[in-house]
């Protein structure tokens, strides 16, 4: 196998292992009863740090394998295949995150549900990877480095500053807009900070096709990671610290005292490292069919623990409501569960689609009711709700 095949797989392996721990983490989060919400145990302590992980990696991961593929093509610009490919992916991921958030229940009543416009995971990964396709579009043309270190600077930028734009509220802006920037108003991810993660997996992305080829490359990319990684864990809030007595600057204390964004970085890293390891030992081809199909995934997990569009999801019979053990095996099922149900689906997806093709001609011989028409009327009323609702709120 090639080394970039390598660096594919073990990619998609680092993909599987966060989507797995985003799983397991939204069931026990959202099903553990509150009284086993002890910090101070030394159990729920280390699984909620290592919960905590997971968003970073999946959104250093997205910037990684897009840059990787983007970058790794012939041709620039909008030449690039990857650059349509990637706008349509994020048009698909911003329309499923929205999608997801709706409540028949309102629509069904002549409204929309305050939480349809919140901005969750998924409109903060699409928006991210537009942002990244424009990056690219204007600087790589020019030069490559320009577009590495660009990328990299706009990262730490965003690191730095987030005292000064985590407290924003943005009321001069339309909410639906204002939820990309502000959590405020209920979003539970922002562009800044995260953002600043897909550009460091943009930049970790333009080292390997830089020095990919290079004989002893996985050894130094694997001590370069985990140095930078514990580094960044263990003394980044010194080196902050630091800065702030040089130069006075207050900005630099106040990311030292609550310096999640550094420290998470690191924890990344040094998960990079880990596989990085141990890519000899996970070539298994349904650790790659998981990490493929992320998306997928996540859509059905939210059905199925949330209840998306009518509520009624495990969330809404469990809610806070399991013991550990509970809660444990539980996530083991869900987890099992969901990716089993995905990976089955795409096993026989032309067979399902040919049935369930069969079934909505069947039933519109049977009752005359054209189902696209009914589908797309129902989508003319969400975007009639939906004007109505920004028009009357000017």
């Amino acid at each position: 196998m090639t080394k970039p095949a390598n660096r594919l797989h073990f990619l998609d392996a680092i993909r599987a292992f966060a989507i797995m721990m985003m799983l397991q983490g939204h069931f026990v989060h959202a099903l553990l009863r509150d009284t086993y919400r002890d910090k101070s145990n030394i159990v729920y302590s280390i699984w909620e740090y290592f919960r905590g992980m997971t968003a970073p990696t999946f959104f250093t991961i997205t910037g990684f394998i897009f840059t990787y593929l983007l970058l790794k093509q012939n041709t620039t610009g909008f030449e690039n295949p990857r650059v349509l490919k990637g706008i349509k992916r994020a048009v698909k991921v911003i329309f499923w995150g929205y999608l997801l958030r709706l409540s028949f229940y309102a629509v069904f009543k002549g409204t929309l549900n305050p939480s349809f416009f919140y901005v969750d995971v998924l409109q903060c990964i699409g928006t991210s990877l537009l942002l990244l396709i424009g990056i690219y579009l204007i600087l790589y043309r020019y030069n490559k480095n320009l577009f590495q270190y660009t990328i990299l600077g706009i990262g730490v930028v965003i690191f730095i500053l987030q005292p000064m734009y985590g407290e924003c509220i943005l009321e001069f802006l339309p909410k639906t807009i204002a939820n990309y920037f502000t959590n405020r108003n209920g979003s539970i991810f922002t562009l800044f900070p995260w953002f600043g993660y897909v550009c460091f997996g943009s930049f970790m992305a333009t080292l390997f096709l830089k020095y990919g080829k290079h004989r002893a490359f996985y050894t130094y990319a694997v001590i370069t990671l985990l140095v930078v990684g514990l580094g960044l864990v263990f003394y980044s809030s010194g080196l902050l610290m630091l800065l702030h007595n040089l130069t006075g600057v207050g900005i630099f204390k106040s990311v030292a005292y609550n310096n999640f964004l550094f420290i998470r970085l690191g924890n990344v890293c040094v998960l990079f490292t880990i596989f990085m390891l141990a890519k000899n030992y996970i070539k298994h081809p349904v650790i790659n069919k998981i990490g493929g199909r992320t998306l997928s995934i996540y859509i059905i997990h939210f059905f199925v623990l949330y209840g998306s569009w009518f509520g009624l999801g495990l969330n809404r019979f469990f809610y806070h409501d399991l013991t550990p053990v509970e809660a444990v095996i539980g996530a083991l099922l869900f987890v099992a569960g969901v990716c089993a149900l995905v990976l089955y689906y795409y096993k026989y997806e032309d067979k399902l689609k040919a049935q369930l093709h069969h079934v909505l001609d069947l039933g519109y011989k049977t009752i005359g009711i054209n189902i696209p028409e009914v589908f797309l009327s129902f989508k003319n009323e969400i975007i009639q709700k939906y004007r109505s609702i920004r028009y009357a709120r000017r």
